[in-house]
């Protein structure tokens, strides 16, 4: 009956979000409804039957139906809107020499930002006094610790020659299918040889060229409409993994390492603020900016996906920043796997900061920081965008750095809430690289980016 009672009051919550939906609600008030409606059942929750309720667990697995059911909506039409609209994009430059101008303008923001937000984690380790010495260990963290032990030999293997060969589709059926932690840049690197052998063709064989070019403008007709209806749901989903997430947090162990969380929103936040920096730096309005990118950042924090993110990220960046697709999905796509500042920079600085106390290292010198800054930057390349890719990329780091891995398991009882604002941070950067990028090359619309116009998802009747 309790658990009836919590799915009425989740689907009256839902129905609310509905009607905003049906009165035409903006895209950004919708997100933000659900969010806040989304914490507030959690917290309901909490309070009646606790962390560790087995009624909390039970709902949880209903809610998770809307949760993680729209992300992996989000999840199947990433591979599609990849490979269609990196192809349409390059049809359309026909110059490949642009292609790679983007790309390494892009590739190279996401590189900078990722040292800088490593730098940032350094310092406010120092400023908080993080350390893992004298710290206690439970049986939940103890476990984790022993998986991360048994987890560092393949995180050891990894070289910075295979990180490359890795990221080659030696079988694009099977990174179509997402199988690999870098089947996204190999379904990019895949669609590019496509779109540079058929444009290849233009001028030899025009009328297969205009075939070929058509037949792929439909394609991502249909796929873009496939998108407008998947992001129709992100209210929902917003509100159900939120208030997943608040009700099965536990908050006593939050507060016993209340100085880690601190220490991390703060670079995060700081890490944000760099982001606006190049935002203004490259002559736009930061609140604005912040202003249409909210509900991206909302889906990220909620799902803690970054890979999840990339639809919605194309959309807000073609659709309301002005940034042209071709820049967007590669911008986006890009962002998932390299050069995460949040997963791939903040967190594995912190912690190599934080462990190298307890086997006598001092972690403030220049030959402890160097080294670390650099192992962080080349350990950044393909980090999934996905739940767990932070860990991966932490084990990489600390394995380089020759530092003990079991003691990442202390923070387990904290890593979802550290981990809803990692990828934010993640999904800002890769949206500040395609931004930054667009407007470096001149080709951003700020009819578009002024335009006070909401991502109004209901009323399109094609989103092309």
């Amino acid at each position: 009956m309790a658990i009836l009672l919590n799915l009425l009051a989740a689907l009256a919550l839902c129905a609310l979000l509905y009607r905003q939906q049906v009165l035409h609600k903006s895209f950004s008030v919708r997100v933000f409804t659900g969010l806040g409606l989304g914490i507030a059942l959690g917290a309901a929750l909490h309070l009646f039957y606790g962390a560790n309720s087995p009624v909390i667990a039970a709902t949880n697995t209903y809610l998770d139906i809307v949760g993680s059911g729209y992300v992996k909506l989000l999840q199947m039409i990433i591979m599609p809107l990849i490979m269609v609209s990196i192809i349409a994009a390059i049809l359309k430059l026909k110059d490949a020499s642009s292609l790679g101008k983007i790309s390494a303008i892009t590739i190279g923001i996401l590189m900078l930002t990722t040292m800088v937000a490593a730098a940032i984690g350094i310092l406010m380790a120092k400023l908080f006094g993080l350390t893992a010495v004298g710290l206690t260990a439970s049986a939940a963290e103890v476990a984790r610790g022993e998986y991360m032990q048994g987890a560092q030999a393949s995180a050891q293997a990894i070289s910075f020659p295979n990180m490359l060969l890795s990221l080659i589709p030696a079988n694009p059926f099977l990174d179509l299918t997402g199988a690999r932690k870098t089947s996204t840049i190999a379904v990019v690197i895949f669609s590019v040889f496509i779109g540079i052998a058929a444009t290849g063709i233009a001028r030899a064989q025009p009328t297969m060229f205009a075939s070929f070019k058509h037949a792929i403008d439909v394609a991502h007709a249909i796929v873009m409409r496939m998108v407008t209806l998947v992001l129709r749901l992100t209210p929902y989903g917003v509100f159900a993994l939120m208030a997943q997430v608040v009700a099965d947090s536990s908050y006593a162990d939050i507060l016993k390492l209340i100085s880690f969380v601190l220490a991390s929103y703060s670079a995060l936040l700081l890490m944000f603020g760099v982001h606006l920096a190049m935002i203004l730096g490259v002559g736009l309005n930061p609140l604005r900016y912040v202003q249409k990118i909210f509900p991206v950042l909302v889906f990220g924090f909620t799902s803690r996906s970054s890979a999840g993110a990339i639809p919605l990220s194309v959309q807000t960046q073609t659709r309301r920043l002005g940034t042209p697709e071709g820049i967007a999905n590669l911008a986006a796509s890009f962002g998932a796997t390299i050069g995460q500042n949040g997963c791939a920079g903040i967190y594995p600085a912190m912690l190599a900061v934080m462990i190298a106390p307890t086997v006598g290292v001092d972690p403030f010198t220049l030959a402890f920081i160097a080294p670390l800054l650099a192992i962080i930057a080349i350990g950044s390349v393909g980090v999934a965008g996905v739940g767990g890719g932070a860990t991966f990329a932490a084990l990489i780091v600390l394995s380089a750095m020759d530092l003990p891995v079991a003691l990442v398991g202390l923070l387990i009882s904290i890593e979802p809430l550290i981990d809803m604002g990692r990828t934010a941070l993640n999904v800002s950067g890769s949206i500040t690289a395609g931004t930054v990028t667009s407007r470096v090359l001149g080709q951003s619309d700020m009819t578009v980016f002024d335009s006070a116009a909401e991502l109004n998802l209901e009323s399109e009747k094609q989103a092309v």
